[in-house]
């Protein structure tokens, strides 16, 4: 009995240390492909839903595939999502009122949607920032956290724009990846 015990401690221990990849949401999972790896995001439905459907609809309809990260701020953010690689442009479909939450924080992993001057603008443009960028809480609307490939986000050229920029190369919703 001893020995059962122990082994599922240990096991328990083992899906532990693994990580929240295993407990993820495949439908509220995407899967960001960059040149350096694969970065998985955790969609928080529960405090953005209306963002969190926008960008599984945009990412199944391949509106992100290939677009530029236009703006890469050391220590800040990397931001993409823009079809004109401008920080002007944005999907066709409406924007989207503000979902703004005191339940998270703008800590480094964190993913926002960018926007104009108007709390309610927000459309495809989304942003990962690298550090605390707590200051930003209350004013964007926080919908994700990267919980796998971080160091990816860190390998993205910087520059506003930068001179030789990155491309997501394929954004998906983990439920209808292949692999």
């Amino acid at each position: 009995m001893r020995g059962l015990t122990a082994a599922l401690v240990a096991l328990f221990a083992l899906v532990g240390l693994a990580g929240k990849a295993f407990a993820l949401d495949p439908e509220n999972t995407i899967y960001l492909d960059l040149k350096d790896g694969r970065v998985v995001i955790e969609l928080l439905p529960e405090i953005a839903p209306e963002h969190v459907n926008r960008i599984k609809e945009l990412s199944r309809e391949g509106f992100y595939d290939g677009l530029l990260f236009h703006r890469v701020l050391p220590g800040f953010m990397a931001q993409t999502g823009d079809p004109t690689a401008t920080g002007m442009g944005g999907s066709f479909k409406d924007d989207l009122r503000a979902e703004f939450t005191n339940k998270e924080s703008f800590t480094r992993g964190a993913v926002g949607m960018a926007r104009s001057s108007s709390p309610n603008s927000a459309n495809s443009q989304f942003f990962i920032v690298f550090d605390d960028a707590s200051f930003l809480d209350g004013q964007y609307t926080l919908f994700g956290r990267v919980v796998e490939g971080m160091d990816y986000v860190d390998n993205i050229t910087p520059g506003e724009p930068p001179s030789n920029p990155d491309k997501i190369v394929k954004m998906q919703v983990a439920a209808d990846a292949n692999q």
